[in-house]
This record gives C-alpha cells, structure tokens and sequence, in this order.
C-alpha cells in the first residue's frame, strides 16, 4: 500500500485547484524548504522533492485525471514518468523563477516589464489674481514625444521589432548555480525582449522624438507658491514595450501683487490716511482682487490710531477646498506730512492748543519748526 502523502496536501489546495494556484502553492513550498535555505536538514529536502513531484503531477492534465480517479497506484509502475531527479526539479524552478523575476510568463515577451514613461516637471508663474480665482493656461512643453513615423517601435516603417532569441521575449536570461536560479537582463536585447534590426531614421531606433507640444492645465481657485499640480498621461512617452507615459508636474510659483500681501486665504492691504480723516473720520478706498469692482469702500470711524486693523470678510482668496473665501485685513497707515505752510502750521497749532486746553500765551509748548 502506497505512504505517500496526497498531492494536493502537500501543495496545500483543494482538488479544484487552478494550475495558477498549483504554481503559486510550488513556489511557496519550494522557497520554504529549498535545500540552500535548510543545509544539512534531510525532511526539509524530501519536503522539497515532495512538492516538485505532486506539481508536476497535477499540472500534467492526463496525469492528474488518472490521479484523481485510482489515487497513488493509477501511477504506479511507471506511468507517471517521475523520478524524482534533479533536473525536473530544474524544469519546474526555471519556470517560477523567471515567473518571480519578470512579472510572469508564456508567449514572446509576455513576461517582459512594460516600463511606465518618466514624469516631466515644469514651472508656471500666475499673477494673484489668477491663483485666487483659477484659470486655464496653456502650457509648451518640450520633452520626447512618440515618433509617428514608427508608432513609438523604433523600427523602419514596415517593419516591427523582432522578438530576441536569446531571452525569447522575456527580457531576462536565467542561469542555474547548485539549487538556485539566477536571473539577469538579457545582453542581446538590454531587457527589451525585442530586437530591432531595421531601425527607424526619424528617431534612430530610439521610438521618441524631441518635439514641442501644448498642454492645457486647469489650475484650480486658491492655489499659491511651492504648490504642484499633477497632470497624468502627459509626461515622457513609454518605451517600445508598450507601458503608459509618465506624468506632468506643475510647479506653480504666484507673482507678488504690490498691493497685498497673501497669508494663506487672507489678504493684507494697507491703505494710506491723512491724520485729519483719522481724527475727523471718512471713506477710505481698498484695493480688491474683482475686476467689476476695483476698489472697496471701507468706513474709517473718528479717533482712529495709525496701524488699527479692519477685517473685511469674504474679500479674500477662494480656499482651495472650496469652503468660502478668506477675509481682507485692511491696516490703516497715517499720513503724516512733512512740510506745512506757514497758515497750516498757524491752524495746527490752534488745533494743537485747543486738543490741550491751554491758553494762548502759553507759546513756549508750540510744536517744534513754528514760529
């Protein structure tokens, strides 16, 4: 009576198993108990031969019916072809191992890597205006673009690329060292899994071609400085193994408006009074970002001190996450003038006597230039 355990418990899967799962159920058990990773341990080694037997049984499809119908003795006697020698073990491995390195495998570059396309970074300046309310720009662009002429393949018009011979397609060569599989890029093709042997003489094989082209970018209300905006699909062309283009980086960079200063959503205008309409009070005019409306109308009330701060709220910058605007923080700058005529400095000093409450003979305490 045949001791050997059942296939499928040693692959660990149950009897509908797909031949995918069967293959990533041996290479788990494989790289478990590979003689390398367990030197000197007999059953972690006939663990290893186990598992390669029941493998390549059930991946064998006329070997597994007659498996799942009569068990161990329906391949008794020779019929499943097995013995247990290094080189199936050698067959199968060489399979996963390339599987494990090159993303899988089957046809002529089915396992080679299609490489994504780098991504491009650019810098665009916007005015304030065009930040705080968003805009379209169109954007040059100059970086390789897939040649037309060849559709990207780098090949001559008429021809295609040939699948490399060496690797046979799958961009990576493999070499056997005791237990383990080793895989390297392909010399002859550079990883391509390709070759080209008639190359294209617009783009000299490479598939790209340096050209400018536009690309319109929408930037949305409320950005500012040192933010970036991500445009997909408008980087560098793929390679000639197919794969998607890299991405386009914005780099944006907003002018300085002499007029405000940004702090976040907020804006600080500071708006110039003489020191009578502080004393006496009057309508100032604010700066304001709107083209139908150039200017605010902000009420200074009487007494006002030089650098009192008015906030005006909503006459900001759209914030970003679309939750309203900020505010206007308006700070008021006193005038102070520098040179009088002899009347003004009369009226001043009558003006500065009253706010005293002194006596007109008290002229020694008259501001400083009056005579």
């Amino acid at each position: 009576m045949s001791t050997k355990r059942d296939y499928y418990e040693v692959l660990g899967v149950g009897r509908e198993a797909s031949e995918d799962e069967l293959r990533k159920a041996f290479r788990r058990e494989a790289l478990k108990f590979h003689p390398d990773r367990n030197p000197g341990d007999p059953t972690a080694e006939q663990k290893y031969k186990e598992a390669n037997e029941a493998y390549q049984i059930l991946t064998d499809g006329e070997k597994r019916r007659i498996y799942d119908q009569y068990g161990h003795r329906g391949l008794e006697g020779g019929a499943s072809g097995f013995d247990g020698g290094i080189g199936d073990v050698f067959s199968h491995m060489q399979d996963l191992f390339s599987e494990m390195f090159t993303g899988g495998i089957g046809g002529a570059g089915a396992g080679r890597t299609q490489r994504r396309g780098a991504d491009l970074r650019v810098q665009v300046r916007l005015t304030l205006r065009q930040a705080a309310f968003g805009c379209k720009r169109e954007i040059a662009v100059h970086a390789p673009a897939r040649c037309t002429d060849c559709g990207g393949t780098g090949a001559r018009p008429g021809t295609k690329p040939e699948t490399c011979s060496q690797c046979r397609g799958v961009g990576q060569v493999s070499n056997a060292r005791g237990f383990i599989m080793f895989a390297s890029t392909c010399p002859r093709c550079q990883g391509q899994g390709v070759v080209i042997k008639q190359h294209c003489k617009t783009c000299e094989g490479h598939g790209v071609v340096e050209k400018p082209r536009k690309v319109t970018v929408t930037f949305p209300a409320g950005v500012d400085s040192n933010q970036r905006l991500r445009v997909p699909g408008q980087g560098l062309a793929a390679s000639a193994a197919g794969g998607q283009p890299g991405d386009l980086y914005v780099e944006i960079d907003v002018e300085e408006d002499p007029r405000f200063e940004r702090d976040g959503a907020d804006l600080v205008a500071r708006v110039p009074i003489s020191f009578t309409e502080a004393a006496l009070g009057a309508v100032a005019y604010v700066p304001n970002l709107e083209d139908d409306q150039p200017q605010h109308p902000l009420e200074i009330p009487p007494g006002t001190q030089p650098g009192a701060v008015f906030t005006m709220k909503g006459l900001g910058i759209p914030r970003l996450d679309g939750r309203g605007r900020g505010s206007l923080v308006v700070i008021v700058q006193v005038s102070i003038p520098t040179v009088l005529t002899s009347r003004a400095r009369t009226l001043l000093t009558e003006i500065d006597e009253e706010l005293r409450g002194d006596a007109p003979q008290t002229s020694g305490r008259r501001a400083a230039g009056v005579r």
